[in-house]
Order: C-alpha cells, then structure tokens, then sequence
C-alpha cells in the first residue's frame, strides 16, 4: 500500500484530530496544557504546525485517554502464511540483550 501524505501532512493531520479532541471535551489550550504536562507554548505550536516532540505527544495523548493509540506503530504485521512465520524466525536478531 502506497501513500502520498507526507510527514508534514501526517504531522499536521495529527494535530488537527487533537485538537478536535480537545474540543470536544471542551477544553481550553491551557486545560490541556496543565493536565499534560506540556507547555501551553508547544501545544499551541503543535496545534498550528504539527511540531512536537515525541514526549511532549505521547503526554498528551496521556491526557486525552489515547495513549493506546501508539500500541501498533512498529509492530511487526500478521502472518498471512507460514511461510513469513519461517522467515520472521530465519531472520538475525540485532543488539544487545
């Protein structure tokens, strides 16, 4: 599967589906900012050019009750045969243990 969304768009669309969350909760900026953690600074920021640091997102999706939402990024996809099972298992392991 293919996308055309850049990073920036990805970047951008995420903020704007916090923000909307935000909103319905009918919280203010501040609200957020406070039950999060995170500066009133960068979640305005966030709000308006998508950028944010990766702690600075994960402790507001924290405050909105998303913090699930990252469970899947990274993971490895299902099996569709046995035959990627075999090759999941052939396959080095990298690092220290």
């Amino acid at each position: 599967m293919y996308r055309l969304d850049t990073p920036d768009e990805v970047a951008l669309n995420l903020a704007q589906r916090m923000k909307s969350r935000r909103l319905a909760l009918a919280w203010k900026q501040q609200t957020l900012a406070e039950r999060s953690g995170v500066s009133l600074a960068s979640l305005r920021r966030f709000e308006k050019s998508g950028l944010i640091s990766l702690e600075s997102l994960l402790k507001l999706a924290f405050a909105l009750d998303h913090l699930d939402d990252f469970e899947n990024i990274f993971k490895a996809p299902l099996a569709q045969s046995l035959k990627d099972l075999e090759v999941r298992e052939d396959k080095p392991q990298r690092g220290r243990l």
